[in-house]
């Protein structure tokens, strides 16, 4: 018999889910006990509404591994003279036994309950306890979210069992002649085929609430928090399966592209044109999410905007606003005053944490390496998302909610709210890029990686505008006159004019302030490709996003050198030299995978 934790969001998604008092009886009729027992609370969708939240109250558990796991274990994220054995373990490579943050319960924990709520609506269904789309919207979501834990266990364990089916003792799972590991590769195609197949890829579908149709929709408000970043974006997963896959990189760039386009049409233009499309938005007023100056002081490093509400920096510290809805697909909310707690302070935090972890050398190098249109000799993403403070480097991207924006002392030391990163659109464009790179579109992948499409596709790039002037009439340039899904039009012009769909799109790097790469890389493929892994490093620095692109580069290149002279380089520039031997001899044998200890 599984139970799931009642925590904090259960009770209070169902008690919002509908303003009238029928809803709020069905809401109420869960007795608000310390855990729920599901197997007789599959009545009707407001039981299945708490069987689905449950689940992802449990997922938030997984918070800190997931961090710990995709990031220690690359070249961007160092341990402190604060962390112990373990950590130390899996940053060196050389996990034992025992090791808590290689283990892979708590992943097939929530996966056990994800396969009973599967196989719970299916009963649903058949016995009409719920409608066909109400069922399509929550077998797709769940079902998702255990493809997602399915992709994270076999990055890290590599050969992984591979179970669908209601499991009566999660400790079967590690006799393997019940349960046979599946190797990495034959998993993603099982995860494809899975994936692709749910009936419904949307977002959850926002449902209005009367006294005699209450609402049955998850998307609402909950403790003050918009609950649709809870979930997982299906497409920009089945995208990111189709690029681990590497089989068909058209069909991963067109999962991409639907959701780039999810607002494309909106009644509001503005978030039209900004809504997943990296836009260069409202300068003039600081109102975008770009890495910027005070306009006519550029070159002025005082003038920076540098604030918890204006610019790059504010992507993860303001609040759940209308630039923070053009940025983010899934992010989840820590509340200091239910459970979970936030993990992530203490982790990174050298003020009411234990500071277990740090930017590496080679991060922080990365950053000083480039150079802003400016001249500026350093990328100012950097200095936001780590900070030096009481003379430690700290990793303060997570930390802006508990932090004071301008002393970076806590606002309290006991209020302890935060956020998991988990996708946003410099994810969305940066992995829809490297498929379109794969696909033979390497001009457009470059613009989406610099300074935008408008620019590069503007009939005269890379030469000077100064000297070849654009024509006033741009009918027939600013865009890739190419098939879905790389079909683009960026055009702005005044005769005729036009304002089209991604005219705004200023390119990862347009956005961070930084100059272009040279355009040789648009046609060099796995240059780009590098490029783009790079510039993954440099935004995207532990969000979770890193072991994963160097796995996935070296598994398809065949090249285990591209991942471990990444991770020896880290370990000899922070002082790790005798262990950086030993997992560059590891590594590059090919054995990237943690062991499988149950």
């Amino acid at each position: 018999m599984k139970k799931y934790t009642n925590n904090h969001l259960v009770l209070a998604i169902l008690i919002i889910l509908g303003t009238a008092l029928t809803s709020c009886k069905k809401a109420f009729d869960l007795q608000p006990k310390s855990e729920v027992d599901i197997t007789n609370n599959y009545q009707n969708v407001y039981d299945v509404n708490a069987a689905v939240i449950g689940i992802y109250g449990q997922f938030m558990k997984l918070a800190e591994q997931y961090v710990v796991l995709n990031e220690l274990r690359g070249d961007l994220m160092e341990t402190t003279p604060n962390s112990d054995k373990y950590l130390l373990e899996i940053s060196q490579h050389k996990v034992t036994a025992g090791n808590p943050w290689a283990d892979p319960r708590p992943f097939y924990k929530v996966i056990v309950n994800c396969n009973d709520v599967l196989y719970n609506l299916k009963l649903m269904l058949a016995a009409n306890k719920i409608n066909q789309s109400d069922f399509d919207q929550r077998y797709s979501d769940v079902g998702a979210l255990r493809s997602f834990l399915y992709l994270q266990l076999g990055i890290h364990f590599g050969s992984v069992p591979y179970v669908t089916e209601p499991l009566a003792n999660i400790n079967d799972l590690k006799n393997t002649s019940k349960f046979e590991r599946v190797p990495f590769k034959s998993l993603i195609d099982s995860l494809v085929t899975f994936t692709a197949a749910l009936p419904y890829l949307e977002p959850y579908s926002a449902t209005t609430s009367t006294t005699s149709n209450p609402s049955t929709s998850l998307v609402t408000t909950a403790d003050g928090y918009l609950t649709k970043y809870n979930f997982i974006s299906k497409r920009c997963l089945l995208g990111d399966l189709y690029l681990w896959q590497g089989t068909n990189f058209k069909e991963a760039a067109r999962q991409y592209r639907i959701v780039m386009e999810y607002q494309t049409n909106n009644s509001n233009i503005t978030t039209g044109y900004q809504t997943y499309k990296i836009a260069m938005a409202d300068i003039a007023n600081n109102n975008d999410l770009t890495v910027g100056y005070l306009r006519n002081r550029t070159f002025d490093i005082n003038s920076l905007i540098n604030s918890n509400t204006q610019g790059w920096r504010s992507i993860f510290a303001r609040p759940q606003d209308a630039l923070y809805d053009t940025e983010w697909l899934w992010a989840m909310t820590f509340d200091s005053n239910f459970s979970p707690v936030d993990p992530f302070i203490d982790l990174f935090s050298n003020q009411g944490g234990r500071y277990l972890v740090q930017p590496s050398q080679n991060a922080i190098s990365n950053w000083n390496s480039q150079t802003q249109l400016n001249g500026f000799p350093f990328d100012q993403r950097g200095p936001f998302t780590y900070k030096v403070i009481n003379g430690n480097p700290v990793i303060v991207k997570y930390l802006y909610y508990y932090l004071d924006a301008n002393s970076f002392a806590p606002i309290k030391i006991l209020q302890q709210n935060g956020k998991w990163f988990l996708y946003r659109a410099e994810t969305l464009n940066l992995h829809y890029a490297e498929a379109a790179n794969r696909d033979g579109r390497g001009k457009l992948a470059f613009a989406m990686l610099n300074s935008g499409i408008k620019n590069i596709f503007n009939g005269v790039y890379p030469n000077p505008v100064t000297l070849y002037p654009l024509p006033t009439d741009v009918t027939n340039i600013e865009q890739t006159f190419d098939s879905p899904p790389y079909d683009f039009d960026a055009r702005q012009g005044d005769a005729p004019r036009y304002r089209s769909s991604w005219y705004q799109n200023t390119g990862i790097r347009g956005r961070a302030y930084l100059t272009d790469l040279n355009y040789s890389l648009a046609t060099n493929t796995q240059g780009l490709e590098d490029a783009l892994i790079q510039e993954s490093a440099l935004t995207l620095a532990y969000e979770g996003q890193r072991w994963p692109d160097l796995l996935r580069i070296a598994l398809r290149r065949n090249d285990p050198s591209f991942l471990a002279n990444k991770v020896a380089d880290r370990l000899n520039r922070d002082g790790f030299g005798a262990a950086a031997g030993a997992a560059q001899a590891k590594l590059s044998s090919g054995d990237y995978y943690l062991p499988f200890n149950w």
